[in-house]
């Protein structure tokens, strides 16, 4: 006989509140059928898009304590009051690149005895994230990129991606608007997240895809997009021919060859990847050049600091612009000035479609993960998204050690 595994759906807690739901009513519907050893019960929320009713209508436990489940799942970093000792948690943790925001967090979960799983590192043996919401990330930025836009320009306005019912109706309203014949639009990336742009510029009914040496040399009577990789935007420092595994293991020894591009480009949307060993995309002192045409940047990346200098903090989904003065390098209040650059720089932008973004997560978790978390063997992949167990760090993770707990301290 199977063990009995009862597992709790946590309300959100991190502020700015996040909507999302790691498994939809439907989906645990689905999963009790298939596992019927598994029970779910899920916390009340005010704010989750899938409302307490429609959990409730499908028979699904509403209940405040979860302290009777094994293992707990949300999406975002959970209160560090919050953690119930000697339970099996799965969130996107934001720990494991020492991110100080969260240390207190993580020494709380070491001290409680707490088991972490971080969705971000659930990967195949070769590496592959199995469960993540880049594509969401890339499918509503790309949609904010073109409506700051269309707010810069007053050529056309496309309401908040938040106040769409769903992608369905956000990309019929892409289907409505013209734009500017000769625009040209850059994404960078070739992951999830650059994808998940295409995806959403692809609703633009009068959008031409051109490759990067046309959208470099030529001009055209309706508008363009391109989407390049590092081998387009990076090159080698003696100017030996691009080699991605070089690149990945030797970034240092590259050099951006990005500014070709910002002197041609109306929209950037940044997508890619970023080692903070790579060189960056260009630099303040670009943006001041007469040349750089680049308008508006949505950085779905959002590194701050990073490669894009003009990304100097995150935005929210309630604010999502501001306007970068070029000269003073200083943030302004969005389309105040023309010659301002627009910046979205959203760190949270699925939650602007939780819906479909939910139901997408939901299914990779089912497709993926769910198994060998409720059978609870010796899943190579579920070890290596473990972070914590047992009130100490696991082996793959023990360089956390001296950043969690500096010596002299005790957890």
């Amino acid at each position: 006989m199977e063990k009995k595994v009862k597992v709790g759906i946590l309300r959100e807690t991190k502020t700015p509140p996040d909507r999302r739901v790691p498994l939809t009513p439907a989906q645990i519907v689905e999963l009790r059928e298939k596992y019927p050893f598994v029970e779910f019960f899920v916390q009340p929320s005010d704010i989750r898009c899938y409302t307490d009713e429609e959990y409730d209508y499908l028979m699904i436990p509403m209940r405040e304590d979860l302290s009777n489940c094994d293992i707990l799942m949300g999406v975002k970093e959970v209160d560090k009051r919050l953690f119930i000792d000697g339970k099996t948690y799965l969130f996107f943790a934001h720990v494991a690149k020492k991110q100080s925001y969260n240390r207190e967090m993580l020494r709380e979960m070491l001290r409680r005895n707490v088991r972490l799983i971080d969705y971000e590192y659930l990967t195949t043996d070769k590496g592959q994230r199995v469960v993540a919401f880049g594509r969401w990330a890339g499918i509503v930025g790309a949609y904010n990129a073109l409506r700051a836009r269309g707010m810069k320009t007053n050529r056309f306005r496309l309401k908040p991606a938040y106040q769409c019912r769903d992608m369905a109706e956000m990309c019929a309203g892409l289907r409505l608007i013209q734009l500017k014949p000769g625009l040209k639009i850059l994404v960078t990336g070739e992951g999830r997240v650059a994808s998940g742009a295409m995806e959403t510029l692809s609703h633009c009914s009068n959008l031409l895809n051109v490759t990067p040496e046309e959208f470099l040399t030529k001009e055209y009577e309706v508008p363009v997009v391109c989407q390049i990789g590092p081998q387009h935007y990076v090159k080698h420092t003696d100017g030996r021919p691009f080699d991605f595994n070089n690149f990945v293991y030797h970034p240092g020894d590259y050099v951006s060859d990005f500014l070709r591009f910002t002197r041609v480009t109306d929209i950037f949307i940044a997508a890619h990847y970023w080692d903070p060993a790579s060189p960056v995309f260009f630099t303040s002192e670009d943006v001041e050049k007469p040349e750089f045409r680049i308008s508006v940047i949505a950085d779905i990346s959002c590194d701050v600091g990073g490669p894009v200098p003009t990304t100097i903090r995150a935005t929210s989904i309630a604010e999502p612009f501001y306007g970068y003065n070029r000269m003073h390098h200083i943030e302004e209040e969005p389309f105040v000035r023309p010659e301002n650059i627009t910046v979205m720089s959203i760190d949270n932008l699925p939650g602007e479609l939780p819906r479909d973004a939910s139901s997408d997560f939901g299914r990779q978790l089912m497709d993926h993960v769910l198994h060998d978390l409720f059978a609870d063997n010796a899943s190579p992949m579920i070890q290596r998204a473990t972070i914590t167990g047992d009130g100490r760090l696991m082996p793959q993770y023990m360089y956390l050690d001296e950043w969690v707990s500096p010596k002299g301290e005790t957890l």
